[in-house]
């Protein structure tokens, strides 16, 4: 356990931004997380990819995870994986293509480490986390007790669980990964993946193939972290795509015909926010300063340099309320905002 007063939070943010932690504690085993976990209110910071940091800091306890480890194990036709909370996602990623196990790889590249993965239900190129998530780990704050949820009792929805819906009562120690052996992908869900790839809607690809094609997707869109690029200094997607009722949708049409969309199985259409943010005004590189939209992506707010928590919220209100004024649909912030608010 590494203990620190007065520690800057901005350089372990993808964003690298944020004021210092009061105290910011590095925990390496479980037994030093429930440790300092008893010791009163501390916000549990993993990767620093999906969390905005204010500008005043943290005046009290950050505790930074930092707990490795990764075991696997047959289980009938499938390969259980363990991983450790502190592992680094796109690492695993990597592993799990090298080993030929199916069923993560078109989450390649995305920043920020394992214990993060079930909170949000990173998803991308058509999957999800939640396809793959066998049972997740975790410490539960409110009764002080570590427990085993089920992918059942997780609340997997679009970029949401009951991890996301409760921060401050879960905290994940490890994630168990249902995999698939063998050379090929899972059916590839996306269709601008299955173009670069050549093959159909639906069909499987080498995994190395489908790893390597969503790669050169988000390195085009600066959603690789790269310190060479300014426009992956940001938190990926600030912005999740609109879920919108039948009935919604086809009063957002009647203005719009051009307007894409998508349907879910629950029945709802999803129409791209950066279809909207576009269309509202906001186009790639908008917001010329330190904090602004991408030169490559619309739904990424970059921090060029020098900018601060309040200038990138700024940039966010400005294009939610666009949106709003333009379509009638409210645009909802997917990484989560500590101490503010849109």
């Amino acid at each position: 356990m590494l203990d620190r007063r007065d520690a800057s939070l901005a350089p372990l943010t993808t964003l690298r931004l944020g004021g210092p932690a009061r105290r910011l504690v590095t925990v390496y085993d479980e037994a030093s997380l429930l440790q300092v976990l008893s010791e009163g209110p501390a916000l549990v910071l993993g990767g620093g990819s999906n969390v905005v940091l204010p500008d005043a800091g943290i005046d009290g306890t950050v505790v930074r995870l930092a707990l490795h480890g990764t075991s696997a194990r047959t289980d009938g036709d499938r390969v259980l994986m363990t991983v450790a909370a502190g592992e680094d996602w796109d690492v695993l990623v990597a592993h799990t293509v090298a080993e030929g196990l199916a069923g993560l790889e078109a989450l390649s590249g995305i920043p920020g480490s394992v214990g993060a993965s079930p909170v949000q239900n990173i998803g991308a190129y058509g999957q999800e986390v939640a396809q793959t998530v066998a049972s997740v780990r975790a410490y539960d704050r409110r009764e002080g007790e570590v427990v085993e949820l089920p992918a059942a009792a997780c609340g997997f929805a679009y970029r949401t669980s009951v991890f996301k819906a409760e921060p401050d009562r879960w905290v994940v120690l490890s994630v168990d990964f249902s995999l698939v052996p063998g050379a090929l992908s899972a059916p590839v869900g996306y269709a601008e993946l299955a173009r670069v790839l050549g093959v159909e809607l639906g069909a499987p690809a080498p995994l190395q193939a489908v790893r390597d094609a969503v790669l050169r997707l988000r390195r085009g869109k600066g959603m690789v972290v790269d310190p060479a690029d300014p426009d992956s200094r940001s938190v990926g997607s600030f912005f999740t795509n609109p879920r919108l009722t039948a009935e919604q949708f086809a009063e957002l049409q009647r203005r719009f015909p051009d307007v894409p969309s998508w349907a879910e199985a629950d029945g709802r259409l999803k129409v791209p926010a950066a279809w909207l943010v576009e269309h509202a005004g906001f186009g790639k590189g908008a917001f010329p300063g330190p904090v602004g939209i991408s030169s490559k992506h619309t739904l990424a707010l970059v921090h060029r340099g020098g900018g601060t928590t309040a200038e990138l919220l700024a940039v966010a209100r400005a294009v939610r309320d666009g949106v709003r004024a333009a379509f009638g649909v409210e645009l909802v912030n997917e990484p989560v905002l500590v101490g503010d608010v849109l």
